[in-house]
Protein backbone atom coordinates (compact mmCIF):
# COMPACT_ATOMS: atom_id res chain seq x y z
CA UNK A 1 0.00 0.00 0.00
CA UNK A 2 1.45 3.26 -1.53
CA UNK A 3 1.48 5.91 1.96
CA UNK A 4 -0.05 9.14 1.02
CA UNK A 5 1.91 12.30 2.36
CA UNK A 6 0.40 15.13 3.74
CA UNK A 7 1.49 18.82 4.84
CA UNK A 8 -0.29 21.11 7.13
CA UNK A 9 -0.50 24.63 7.38
CA UNK A 10 -1.59 26.01 10.25
CA UNK A 11 -0.33 23.39 13.04
CA UNK A 12 -1.86 25.61 16.15
CA UNK A 13 -4.92 25.86 17.36
CA UNK A 14 -7.52 23.17 15.90
CA UNK A 15 -4.59 22.24 13.39
CA UNK A 16 -3.34 20.07 16.32
CA UNK A 17 -6.30 17.92 15.69
CA UNK A 18 -5.71 17.42 12.63
CA UNK A 19 -1.91 16.49 12.78
CA UNK A 20 -2.47 14.12 15.73
CA UNK A 21 -5.48 12.48 13.59
CA UNK A 22 -4.02 11.75 10.65
CA UNK A 23 -0.41 11.35 11.18
CA UNK A 24 -0.69 7.09 11.00
CA UNK A 25 1.99 5.62 9.41
CA UNK A 26 0.51 2.00 9.91
CA UNK A 27 -2.43 2.55 8.11
CA UNK A 28 -0.53 3.96 5.34
CA UNK A 29 -0.55 7.61 6.09
CA UNK A 30 2.05 10.29 7.29
CA UNK A 31 2.51 13.91 8.57
CA UNK A 32 5.51 15.30 6.57
CA UNK A 33 5.78 18.86 7.08
CA UNK A 34 4.32 21.57 8.59
CA UNK A 35 4.17 25.16 8.00
CA UNK A 36 3.04 28.01 10.87
CA UNK A 37 4.28 31.71 11.32
CA UNK A 38 4.07 30.64 15.20
CA UNK A 39 7.69 29.19 16.26
CA UNK A 40 5.80 27.97 19.78
CA UNK A 41 3.16 26.28 17.91
CA UNK A 42 5.36 24.44 15.75
CA UNK A 43 7.89 23.45 18.30
CA UNK A 44 5.33 21.34 19.98
CA UNK A 45 4.04 20.45 16.48
CA UNK A 46 8.24 18.88 16.08
CA UNK A 47 7.19 16.94 19.81
CA UNK A 48 4.35 15.29 18.70
CA UNK A 49 5.55 14.16 15.27
CA UNK A 50 9.54 13.76 15.31
CA UNK A 51 11.40 14.52 12.49
CA UNK A 52 8.90 16.65 10.40
CA UNK A 53 10.10 19.48 8.65
CA UNK A 54 8.90 22.64 9.66
CA UNK A 55 8.80 25.86 7.86
CA UNK A 56 7.45 29.25 8.32
CA UNK A 57 6.61 29.97 4.87
CA UNK A 58 3.54 28.13 3.12
CA UNK A 59 5.13 28.09 0.33
CA UNK A 60 7.70 25.66 1.13
CA UNK A 61 5.36 22.96 1.96
CA UNK A 62 3.70 23.24 -1.46
CA UNK A 63 7.20 23.22 -3.23
CA UNK A 64 7.80 20.06 -1.70
CA UNK A 65 7.53 16.97 -4.37
CA UNK A 66 6.89 13.98 -1.65
CA UNK A 67 3.55 16.01 -0.26
CA UNK A 68 0.95 14.68 -1.99
CA UNK A 69 -1.72 16.65 0.04
CA UNK A 70 -2.33 19.51 2.91
CA UNK A 71 -4.89 20.53 5.62
CA UNK A 72 -5.53 23.60 5.65
CA UNK A 73 -6.08 24.88 9.06
CA UNK A 74 -5.90 29.06 9.12
CA UNK A 75 -7.53 32.10 9.30
CA UNK A 76 -10.71 32.33 7.01
CA UNK A 77 -9.30 35.46 5.09
CA UNK A 78 -6.81 33.31 4.11
CA UNK A 79 -8.37 30.21 2.44
CA UNK A 80 -8.50 31.85 -0.79
CA UNK A 81 -4.74 32.19 -1.25
CA UNK A 82 -3.64 29.38 0.19
CA UNK A 83 -6.06 26.86 -1.19
CA UNK A 84 -5.71 27.94 -5.01
CA UNK A 85 -2.09 27.81 -4.43
CA UNK A 86 -1.74 24.22 -2.72
CA UNK A 87 -3.95 23.35 -6.05
CA UNK A 88 -2.06 25.19 -8.87
CA UNK A 89 0.84 23.29 -6.99
CA UNK A 90 -1.07 19.49 -7.24
CA UNK A 91 -1.98 18.78 -4.23
CA UNK A 92 -5.19 17.14 -2.61
CA UNK A 93 -7.02 20.06 -0.19
CA UNK A 94 -8.35 19.74 2.87
CA UNK A 95 -9.89 23.15 3.72
CA UNK A 96 -11.67 24.16 6.66
CA UNK A 97 -14.91 26.01 6.35
CA UNK A 98 -15.51 28.25 5.67
CA UNK A 99 -14.57 27.98 2.02
CA UNK A 100 -13.87 31.79 1.18
CA UNK A 101 -14.98 35.16 2.64
CA UNK A 102 -16.22 36.61 -0.40
CA UNK A 103 -18.09 34.57 -3.96
CA UNK A 104 -15.32 35.67 -6.01
CA UNK A 105 -13.02 33.05 -3.63
CA UNK A 106 -15.19 30.81 -3.30
CA UNK A 107 -15.51 30.49 -7.63
CA UNK A 108 -11.69 31.18 -7.36
CA UNK A 109 -11.07 28.21 -5.45
CA UNK A 110 -13.57 25.74 -7.22
CA UNK A 111 -12.05 26.62 -10.20
CA UNK A 112 -8.49 25.84 -9.38
CA UNK A 113 -9.85 22.56 -8.20
CA UNK A 114 -11.59 21.88 -11.53
CA UNK A 115 -8.45 23.24 -13.88
CA UNK A 116 -5.77 21.18 -11.30
CA UNK A 117 -8.11 17.97 -10.97
CA UNK A 118 -7.23 17.70 -7.42
CA UNK A 119 -9.70 16.87 -4.53
CA UNK A 120 -11.20 19.40 -2.65
CA UNK A 121 -12.31 18.64 0.72
CA UNK A 122 -14.46 21.17 2.78
CA UNK A 123 -14.61 20.58 6.86
CA UNK A 124 -18.30 20.69 7.62
CA UNK A 125 -17.61 18.79 9.97
CA UNK A 126 -21.57 18.81 11.15
CA UNK A 127 -22.17 16.65 9.09
CA UNK A 128 -20.51 13.42 10.69
CA UNK A 129 -22.21 14.35 14.12
CA UNK A 130 -24.15 10.88 15.40
CA UNK A 131 -27.15 13.41 16.29
CA UNK A 132 -27.01 15.34 13.21
CA UNK A 133 -27.04 11.97 11.11
CA UNK A 134 -29.73 9.90 13.00
CA UNK A 135 -32.21 13.30 12.79
CA UNK A 136 -31.36 13.11 9.03
CA UNK A 137 -32.38 9.29 9.21
CA UNK A 138 -35.65 9.97 10.84
CA UNK A 139 -36.62 12.61 8.16
CA UNK A 140 -35.31 10.70 5.36
CA UNK A 141 -37.43 7.38 6.72
CA UNK A 142 -40.66 9.77 6.87
CA UNK A 143 -40.83 9.28 10.39
CA UNK A 144 -42.49 12.77 10.70
CA UNK A 145 -44.14 12.73 6.66
CA UNK A 146 -42.85 15.51 4.65
CA UNK A 147 -40.95 17.99 6.43
CA UNK A 148 -41.83 21.55 5.41
CA UNK A 149 -40.08 24.06 7.57
CA UNK A 150 -37.36 23.67 9.99
CA UNK A 151 -35.44 26.39 12.21
CA UNK A 152 -32.46 26.63 14.25
CA UNK A 153 -31.62 28.56 17.65
CA UNK A 154 -28.09 28.79 18.12
CA UNK A 155 -26.62 29.56 21.83
CA UNK A 156 -22.76 30.50 22.01
CA UNK A 157 -21.68 31.07 25.25
CA UNK A 158 -17.93 31.28 24.23
CA UNK A 159 -18.76 33.47 21.32
CA UNK A 160 -17.40 36.50 22.81
CA UNK A 161 -13.57 35.06 23.91
CA UNK A 162 -13.80 32.76 20.69
CA UNK A 163 -14.57 35.33 17.74
CA UNK A 164 -14.33 38.74 19.41
CA UNK A 165 -10.47 39.54 20.14
CA UNK A 166 -8.96 38.57 17.27
CA UNK A 167 -9.71 39.23 13.19
CA UNK A 168 -12.55 37.88 13.91
CA UNK A 169 -14.12 40.86 14.90
CA UNK A 170 -13.24 42.63 11.80
CA UNK A 171 -15.59 42.33 8.47
CA UNK A 172 -12.61 42.55 6.13
CA UNK A 173 -10.95 39.84 8.01
CA UNK A 174 -14.12 37.49 8.15
CA UNK A 175 -17.37 39.12 6.38
CA UNK A 176 -19.20 37.91 9.46
CA UNK A 177 -20.18 35.03 11.55
CA UNK A 178 -22.93 33.92 9.53
CA UNK A 179 -19.76 32.55 7.52
CA UNK A 180 -17.20 31.32 10.73
CA UNK A 181 -19.74 30.08 12.95
CA UNK A 182 -22.95 29.95 10.59
CA UNK A 183 -21.59 27.96 7.26
CA UNK A 184 -22.08 24.92 9.62
CA UNK A 185 -25.29 25.24 10.63
CA UNK A 186 -26.86 26.83 7.19
CA UNK A 187 -24.95 23.61 5.74
CA UNK A 188 -26.69 20.99 7.97
CA UNK A 189 -30.26 22.62 7.44
CA UNK A 190 -29.88 22.58 3.79
CA UNK A 191 -28.94 19.16 4.37
CA UNK A 192 -31.37 17.80 6.22
CA UNK A 193 -33.84 19.59 3.94
CA UNK A 194 -33.02 18.19 1.01
CA UNK A 195 -32.28 21.66 -0.62
CA UNK A 196 -30.51 24.90 -0.80
CA UNK A 197 -31.68 28.95 -0.41
CA UNK A 198 -32.50 31.07 -2.93
CA UNK A 199 -33.65 34.35 -1.15
CA UNK A 200 -32.66 35.14 2.05
CA UNK A 201 -33.42 38.11 4.40
CA UNK A 202 -31.15 39.21 6.93
CA UNK A 203 -31.28 40.93 10.17
CA UNK A 204 -28.45 41.39 13.06
CA UNK A 205 -26.79 43.89 15.46
CA UNK A 206 -23.74 44.51 17.65
CA UNK A 207 -25.41 44.95 20.57
CA UNK A 208 -23.47 43.86 23.37
CA UNK A 209 -19.62 43.49 22.49
CA UNK A 210 -19.53 47.34 21.43
CA UNK A 211 -20.13 48.33 25.01
CA UNK A 212 -17.42 45.99 26.84
CA UNK A 213 -13.96 47.00 27.73
CA UNK A 214 -10.96 46.74 24.83
CA UNK A 215 -7.66 46.14 24.74
CA UNK A 216 -5.29 49.28 24.02
CA UNK A 217 -4.82 49.36 20.25
CA UNK A 218 -0.81 49.63 20.63
CA UNK A 219 -1.50 46.43 22.70
CA UNK A 220 0.16 43.90 20.25
CA UNK A 221 0.17 40.62 22.07
CA UNK A 222 -1.36 38.00 20.57
CA UNK A 223 -4.91 36.35 22.41
CA UNK A 224 -4.60 33.54 24.11
CA UNK A 225 -8.17 32.18 23.13
CA UNK A 226 -8.19 28.95 24.48
CA UNK A 227 -7.00 29.89 28.39
CA UNK A 228 -9.61 32.53 28.49
CA UNK A 229 -11.93 30.26 26.91
CA UNK A 230 -11.96 28.10 29.97
CA UNK A 231 -12.14 30.41 32.43
CA UNK A 232 -15.77 30.68 31.47
CA UNK A 233 -15.84 34.57 31.88
CA UNK A 234 -19.58 36.05 32.33
CA UNK A 235 -21.16 38.44 31.90
CA UNK A 236 -19.47 40.66 29.59
CA UNK A 237 -19.83 43.53 31.12
CA UNK A 238 -17.09 42.42 33.36
CA UNK A 239 -14.63 41.54 30.34
CA UNK A 240 -12.47 44.03 29.94
CA UNK A 241 -10.08 42.85 27.30
CA UNK A 242 -12.25 42.66 23.86
CA UNK A 243 -10.74 43.08 20.47
CA UNK A 244 -9.95 47.22 19.83
CA UNK A 245 -11.94 47.01 16.68
CA UNK A 246 -14.95 45.56 16.08
CA UNK A 247 -17.73 45.61 13.45
CA UNK A 248 -19.81 42.55 13.02
CA UNK A 249 -22.55 41.44 14.82
CA UNK A 250 -23.09 39.49 17.98
CA UNK A 251 -26.58 38.46 16.95
CA UNK A 252 -28.20 37.41 13.57
CA UNK A 253 -31.24 36.02 12.81
CA UNK A 254 -32.16 34.87 8.91
CA UNK A 255 -35.31 33.49 6.89
CA UNK A 256 -34.57 31.27 3.80
CA UNK A 257 -36.72 30.50 0.89
CA UNK A 258 -35.42 27.18 -0.42
CA UNK A 259 -35.65 25.89 -4.33
CA UNK A 260 -37.59 23.13 -3.19
CA UNK A 261 -40.18 25.48 -1.94
CA UNK A 262 -39.96 25.20 1.39
CA UNK A 263 -38.77 27.17 4.49
CA UNK A 264 -35.97 27.86 6.69
CA UNK A 265 -35.04 30.45 9.77
CA UNK A 266 -31.50 30.22 11.79
CA UNK A 267 -30.72 32.44 14.32
CA UNK A 268 -27.23 32.86 16.43
CA UNK A 269 -26.38 34.63 19.81
CA UNK A 270 -23.24 35.09 21.05
CA UNK A 271 -23.61 36.55 24.73
CA UNK A 272 -25.42 33.39 26.29
CA UNK A 273 -24.95 32.48 29.45
CA UNK A 274 -25.39 28.44 27.53
CA UNK A 275 -24.41 26.91 24.22
CA UNK A 276 -26.12 24.74 22.16
CA UNK A 277 -27.36 24.45 18.92
CA UNK A 278 -30.90 23.30 18.64
CA UNK A 279 -32.51 22.17 15.69
CA UNK A 280 -36.59 22.15 15.02
CA UNK A 281 -38.49 20.15 11.76
CA UNK A 282 -41.72 20.09 11.05
CA UNK A 283 -43.58 17.84 9.18
CA UNK A 284 -47.15 16.80 7.77
CA UNK A 285 -46.93 13.40 10.55
CA UNK A 286 -44.87 15.04 13.47
CA UNK A 287 -41.67 17.29 14.20
CA UNK A 288 -38.36 16.54 16.07
CA UNK A 289 -35.78 18.66 17.91
CA UNK A 290 -32.58 17.92 19.56
CA UNK A 291 -30.82 18.91 22.67
CA UNK A 292 -27.00 18.88 22.27
CA UNK A 293 -25.14 17.81 19.65
CA UNK A 294 -22.39 16.33 21.62
CA UNK A 295 -21.89 13.41 23.66
CA UNK A 296 -25.54 12.44 25.12
CA UNK A 297 -27.17 14.43 23.27
CA UNK A 298 -31.13 13.90 22.73
CA UNK A 299 -33.78 13.96 19.94
CA UNK A 300 -37.43 15.01 21.02
CA UNK A 301 -40.17 13.38 18.61
CA UNK A 302 -43.82 14.26 18.65
CA UNK A 303 -46.25 12.35 16.01
CA UNK A 304 -49.32 12.43 18.56
CA UNK A 305 -51.68 15.21 18.88
CA UNK A 306 -51.85 16.62 22.81
CA UNK A 307 -52.85 19.07 25.04
CA UNK A 308 -50.97 21.91 26.64
CA UNK A 309 -47.92 20.06 27.23
CA UNK A 310 -44.27 19.87 26.54
CA UNK A 311 -43.36 16.31 26.69
CA UNK A 312 -42.61 14.97 23.45
CA UNK A 313 -44.22 10.81 22.57
CA UNK A 314 -40.62 9.75 22.63
CA UNK A 315 -36.77 10.76 23.50
CA UNK A 316 -33.81 9.24 21.47
CA UNK A 317 -30.48 9.42 23.35
CA UNK A 318 -27.70 9.54 21.10
CA UNK A 319 -24.13 8.42 23.15
CA UNK A 320 -22.13 10.31 20.30
CA UNK A 321 -18.43 8.97 19.99
CA UNK A 322 -15.02 9.51 21.03
CA UNK A 323 -12.78 12.43 20.13
CA UNK A 324 -13.34 16.06 19.52
CA UNK A 325 -16.77 17.61 18.47
CA UNK A 326 -18.81 14.51 20.02
CA UNK A 327 -16.36 12.60 17.49
CA UNK A 328 -17.12 13.80 14.65
CA UNK A 329 -13.57 14.86 13.79
CA UNK A 330 -12.42 11.52 14.05
CA UNK A 331 -14.95 10.67 11.19
CA UNK A 332 -14.40 13.20 9.02
CA UNK A 333 -11.02 13.00 8.27
CA UNK A 334 -11.13 9.09 7.95
CA UNK A 335 -13.52 10.11 5.39
CA UNK A 336 -10.97 12.31 3.79
CA UNK A 337 -8.19 9.92 3.99
CA UNK A 338 -10.22 7.32 2.04
CA UNK A 339 -11.77 10.09 -0.33
CA UNK A 340 -7.71 10.26 -1.11
CA UNK A 341 -7.01 7.12 -1.42
CA UNK A 342 -10.42 6.66 -4.21
CA UNK A 343 -11.80 3.84 -1.47
CA UNK A 344 -14.98 6.30 -0.77
CA UNK A 345 -17.14 9.17 -1.61
CA UNK A 346 -16.82 12.67 0.32
CA UNK A 347 -20.06 13.27 2.83
CA UNK A 348 -19.26 17.01 2.22
CA UNK A 349 -19.14 19.37 -0.68
CA UNK A 350 -17.54 21.91 -2.29
CA UNK A 351 -20.49 23.25 -3.83
CA UNK A 352 -22.56 22.59 -0.49
CA UNK A 353 -19.59 25.04 1.30
CA UNK A 354 -19.99 27.99 -1.10
CA UNK A 355 -24.37 28.27 -0.89
CA UNK A 356 -23.69 28.46 2.68
CA UNK A 357 -21.19 31.38 1.86
CA UNK A 358 -23.64 32.59 -0.65
CA UNK A 359 -26.58 32.78 2.35
CA UNK A 360 -24.26 34.44 4.77
CA UNK A 361 -22.77 36.71 2.57
CA UNK A 362 -26.27 37.95 1.04
CA UNK A 363 -27.93 37.74 4.86
CA UNK A 364 -25.17 40.44 6.38
CA UNK A 365 -25.71 42.76 3.15
CA UNK A 366 -28.96 42.92 3.76
CA UNK A 367 -28.71 43.42 7.71
CA UNK A 368 -26.56 46.43 7.19
CA UNK A 369 -28.07 48.40 4.90
CA UNK A 370 -32.42 47.90 3.60
CA UNK A 371 -33.20 44.83 5.44
CA UNK A 372 -35.01 43.86 2.47
CA UNK A 373 -34.85 40.46 0.60
CA UNK A 374 -31.58 39.40 -1.06
CA UNK A 375 -31.52 36.44 -4.23
CA UNK A 376 -28.70 34.17 -3.72
CA UNK A 377 -26.74 34.41 -6.71
CA UNK A 378 -26.76 31.29 -8.84
CA UNK A 379 -23.14 28.68 -9.06
CA UNK A 380 -22.18 28.79 -13.01
CA UNK A 381 -23.42 25.33 -14.14
CA UNK A 382 -19.96 23.94 -15.06
CA UNK A 383 -18.94 24.24 -11.60
CA UNK A 384 -21.84 22.28 -10.76
CA UNK A 385 -21.72 19.73 -12.79
CA UNK A 386 -17.77 18.84 -12.03
CA UNK A 387 -18.46 18.76 -8.84
CA UNK A 388 -21.74 16.58 -9.39
CA UNK A 389 -19.44 14.08 -10.77
CA UNK A 390 -16.76 14.40 -7.66
CA UNK A 391 -20.02 13.38 -5.05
Amino acid sequence: METIKFAMIGVGGRGEVFYEGNHLPEKGFEIVAGADPSEKALERFREKIPGVKCVHDYREVLAMPEVDAVFIITPDFLHEEMAVAALNAGKHVYLEKPLAITIEGCNNILRAAMRNKRKLYLGHNMRFMPVIQEMKRMIDEGMIGEVQCAWERHFINYGGDAYFHDWHSEQKYSTGLLLQKGAHDIDILHWLMGSYTTKVVGMGMLSVYDKCGRRPAEDKEPYDVRSNWMKLRYPPEKIDDFATNIDIEDHNMILMQLANGKQVSYMHCHYTPDSDRNFCFIGTRGRIENHGVGRDAQILYWNKRQGNTLLPDQVFTVRGLEGTHGGADPLIMENFREYIRGNQKPLTSPVDAMRAVLVGICAHEAMRTDLNCRTIPEIDADILEYFKQEM
